[in-house]
């Protein structure tokens, strides 16, 4: 009987023990969050210091790419084509329509029996006080310990099509993951030209900008010239020097927007910032002729092409599926359900002979579940979905109305940056006429030298100004075509300045 009640105590002293050691791990949980507001968090609590909030390094999250060290040059359709193989964008619309695809097996699997091989096995020791004829009390230990392995089946075999429009429902967000990923290859060509360009327009910019440097330095050779042979002034000098640190500021300030759109494409395409790699010039690129409005065929042709109208459309006919499916949560549910078990067990109390016996059933069952309460549950699942569909139709709505809208804008953008070319060519002209009378005249002695570095500045103007709205026409082209969903390989890009 002591060892009995020994036992017991060291049972409960055994949990109480465990209980200690589990709070005690709760309490040290609070060693690793800062132990105030205001006392900063390190890992290592020697390296605190008061106030310093700076984060230990990792070096793991901090390794970079060497990069493409590359001597070739490349044009428009290469790039496209490396980022297409290294942007991680693509890698991540690819995985989404993989995952997509699995969760369409996901709800097929659904449709099959579940079988599944179970075994229980343990051991029970018990110990029964019995009264004795002396008035006593005696002690009898019971051990039972077995072993029940069993094979069982469940199949729902129907469920009012609920399975069925959680399929339907599945395999229009898996089309709307496919449609996305073909839609960020396209997003990814858009972006790739619109930088490509750009860049041009910024190495054009440079360009003029050492020109205009280099004519400037010019006058200001005259205007020094002149006023050695005592033909010209101080002043004429001082303004002539004005305007050559003019045009080199404009050279430092084009020198850094060629910096910036360099690693403005550097991003587009998806690779380091640390690449070096060399860039085929724009500048030569003809532009493509002038559009009117898009026709109401055109419109409608390129919504029934475009990624983003085709996903906000599958995604609509996936919340109406969900509502359905959310509708046959009210009604009844059939199951068939089958088992095979065996069983092993053994029985010995306490000094009696040990006692064995082994039994084995199995069986087939069916039934129904009628759901008949449930707080509100179903009901405010088929709310939501309801819901969830109203909202998924307004958003196809607003989907649609954008994409005309962004067709309708590119085109005037198009018609108008290719008037502004042809009227910044003309300017061109006109200011270059300007500009070698001026000078010459000033040389000559005949002409002032305010005419002179007005008609610099001017030139410089219209050769910008031409520059630029070359590279927006071309960014329009390309907006055009992205908007109708014509831009859907590396080459539609040329393609959409032949059209």
């Amino acid at each position: 009987m002591l060892k009995i009640v020994c036992a017991r105590v060291s049972r409960t002293g055994g949990l109480l023990l465990i209980a200690g050691l589990l709070a005690g791990c709760m309490n040290d949980s609070l060693k690793e969050v800062p132990v105030s507001p205001t006392q900063p968090w390190n890992p290592e609590a020697s390296a605190v210091r008061s106030g310093d909030y700076s984060i230990p390094a990792n070096p793991a999250v901090a390794s970079l790419e060497a990069g493409i060290q590359s001597g070739r040059v490349y044009t428009l359709p290469e790039l496209i084509d490396l980022a297409q193989r290294t942007n991680p964008a693509t890698r991540i619309a690819w995985e989404e329509a993989r995952q997509a695809a699995l969760a369409v097996g996901m709800v097929e699997a659904s449709f099959l029996p579940l079988i599944t091989a179970n075994v229980i096995g343990g051991e029970q020791a018990v110990v029964t006080p019995v009264p004795n004829l002396v008035g006593g009390t005696d002690y009898i230990s019971t051990t039972a310990n077995g072993i029940a392995p069993n094979l069982a089946l469940q199949w729902l075999v129907f469920d009012f099509g609920q399975r069925q429009a959680l399929q339907e429902a599945a395999e229009h967000t898996a089309y709307a993951a496919n449609v996305g990923f073909n839609g960020t290859h396209q997003a990814l060509i858009y972006n790739v030209t619109r930088s490509y360009y750009l860049y041009g327009a910024a190495q054009g910019n440079l360009a003029i900008a050492r020109q205009a440097l280099a004519n400037s330095r010019q006058l200001q050779q005259a205007a020094e010239a002149r006023y050695g042979n005592g033909t010209g002034t101080s002043i004429e000098v001082a303004q002539a020097r004005q305007l050559a640190a003019q045009s080199n500021l404009r050279l430092v300030q084009a020198q850094d927007s060629l910096r910036d759109s360099y690693q403005d494409l550097l991003g587009a395409v998806g690779i380091s910032p640390k690449s070096t790699i060399k860039i085929a010039s724009s500048a030569g690129r003809g532009l493509p002729r002038a559009r009117s409005l898009p026709t109401d065929d055109v419109i409608e042709a390129a919504l029934s092409r475009r990624p983003d109208v085709l996903a906000s459309y599958a995604a609509v006919k996936a919340s109406q599926a969900n509502a359905r499916a959310a509708e046959a949560d009210f009604l009844p549910k059939v199951y068939l359900g089958a088992v095979v078990a065996t069983d092993n067990t053994s029985l010995q109390t306490g000094n009696l002979p040990k006692f064995g016996a082994q039994a084995s059933t199995s069986g087939v069952l069916a039934g129904v579940t009628i759901p008949i309460y449930d707080g509100g549950l179903r009901e405010a699942n088929l709310r939501r979905a309801e819901s969830t569909s109203a909202a998924a139709h307004a958003r196809f709505e607003q989907t649609r109305d954008t994409a005309v809208r962004e067709i309708v804008v590119a085109s005037d953008t198009l018609r108008s940056a290719l008037e502004a070319y042809v009227a910044a060519s003309e300017l061109v002209g006109a200011a270059t006429v300007t500009h070698d009378a001026a000078f010459e005249a000033y040389r000559n002695g005949v002409g002032t030298i305010t005419d002179a570095t007005a008609a610099a500045t001017g030139l410089l103007d219209a050769r910008q100004a031409r520059s630029d709205a070359h590279a927006a026409a071309l960014v329009a082209a390309s907006s055009l075509a992205f908007s109708l969903g014509a831009m859907t390989s590396r080459e539609s890009p040329d393609q959409a300045l032949r059209n």
